[in-house]
């Protein structure tokens, strides 16, 4: 265990994700060894994390996976590192339920015994700043906020009239004040925040810590502390099966934790790009298509027949989830209504829409089996997609998803895909499942157990 904190904030929008960068970059130029965590269960945000730690983000979802997976998880991500930042969601106390800490950043932190440092939007505050920060140290206990960054600071005068006013609140350090840097904010699209692939230029890192350079680093070192919790054993099974995961533009958002699940329970993970390779690695028993943005490159996949047809062909296991299920589907229509076509591996057409169509925390349970595991296994994973099935497809759903009206999960033989991206960290038998069943597709029979 490290050196933690929690990076929270009031609410979205107040620039955690730019600020944990800036403190990371500058951090690790000092020489640490910085491990970054994102509470929650977003995707895009962990991309820039990598892009300035240049190590893989874990998410720390309270609600997916319970404490047990947030502290597995935790254990995996921060072994071996200096100190570790988890950037929090949405507000400090905001998660799942309006009336307790379940699924928030400030539950990671209860869990995990850490501090928090709050990222203040002071763009139009002076006192009142103050009186936010002393609302959140206040609000929970057992949650304590032990330092603020004030984030758009307009200049040295308002930089001053903040540190002032924070004198009011003396059991918060004050660690400095940012001001506004647009060219190096992290910009946002129709799913969240760009993915760092796809924009992040040569020498934004050194920008990124030249920026956090200007805040008391010494101080915030000194607040963080050792988390505590114990590392859980880990069991790492003989390789079974190799298992192709499309990895590209296109295709890259997987929880790193379930890509380390399938690897214990004996996956062995061969990357793959459905946009540039023209053919399926060899010897392989399943596929993993994650989500990603396969509408913003449609006409490139649509373009890449050999890597379709090998899809069509192939006779192992296929795993996808949404943006996976979108390039299984017979085909893919913008909003205007042009249309690229896809796999065709499931009977089914989706097409993109201008406004948000599902969002939010799904539990599932399944109706048959199906490649995660006997009829009746259980999951836990989010949902977040602006597309939508042109027509329900001619299979029956195999989903039966908690609290939500449409149906979900189509299973064609060999194949199985959702908009559900399912975390494995909620029930640890869904990786050593698609690893067994992997693993007979390719013709291993699956071990006892």
């Amino acid at each position: 265990m490290i050196p933690t904190l929690l990076i929270a904030a009031p609410a979205s929008g107040s620039g955690k994700t730019t600020v944990t960068c800036a403190l990371a970059a500058a951090l690790r130029a000092r020489g640490l060894d910085v491990r970054l965590f994102k509470a929650g269960p977003d995707y895009l945000d962990p991309t820039w994390h990598q892009a300035v730690s240049g190590r893989p983000s874990r998410n720390l979802d309270g609600w997916m996976t319970g404490r047990s997976g947030v502290e597995a998880a935790f254990a995996r991500g921060a072994a071996g590192g200096d100190i570790a930042l988890v950037e929090g969601m949405m507000g400090l106390f905001d998660g799942h339920s309006p009336t307790t800490l379940e699924g928030s950043g400030a539950q990671v932190a209860q869990w995990l015994g850490i501090p928090t440092v709050v990222v203040v939007d002071a763009s139009a505050m002076a006192r009142t700043a103050a009186a936010v920060v002393a609302g959140l140290a206040g609000y929970e206990p057992s949650v304590p906020v032990v330092g603020v960054i004030f984030n758009r600071v307009g200049g040295p005068g308002h930089a001053g009239l903040l540190a002032e006013a924070m004198k009011t609140v003396p059991s918060v350090r004050c660690l400095g004040a940012l001001a506004s840097r647009n060219e190096l904010a992290v910009p946002e699209r129709h799913l969240g925040l760009v993915s760092a692939e796809l924009v992040a230029r040569p020498g934004w890192v050194e920008e990124m810590a030249e920026w956090g350079r200007s805040l008391d680093l010494d101080a915030l070192l000194a607040l963080a502390r050792v988390p505590t919790v114990e590392a859980p054993a880990r069991r790492v099974a003989p390789a079974r099966t190799r298992i192709g995961l499309a990895l590209d533009a296109a295709f890259h958002f997987y929880y790193p934790d379930n890509l380390d699940l399938l690897r214990e329970a004996g996956a062995e993970l061969v990357p793959f790009s459905p946009l540039a390779d023209a053919a399926l690695p060899p010897d392989l028993g399943g596929l993993y298509i994650g989500g990603g943005y396969p509408e913003s490159h449609r006409e490139a996949l649509e373009a890449n027949t050999a890597m379709r047809a090998a899809i069509r062909a192939f006779p192992g296991c296929i795993y996808a989830e949404c943006g996976g299920l979108m390039y299984l589907g017979a085909r893919l229509a913008s909003e205007g209504g042009d249309a690229s076509a896809m796999c065709g591996v499931l009977p089914l057409r989706t097409r993109m829409t201008p406004r948000l169509r599902a969002l939010g925390y799904r539990e599932v349970t399944t109706t048959v089996d199906t490649p995660l595991g006997p009829a009746g296994i259980c999951f836990r994973g989010h949902e977040f997609h602006y597309s939508e099935l042109e027509e329900v497809p001619a299979l029956s759903p195999v989903y039966r998803v908690a609290g939500a009206g449409a149906p979900e999960g189509w299973l064609g033989g060999k194949v199985l895909g959702s908009y559900v991206h399912a975390h494995f960290g909620s029930n640890p038998q869904l990786a050593a499942n698609l690893v067994a069943a992997c693993a007979l597709r390719g013709g291993e029979a699956p071990s006892e157990g």
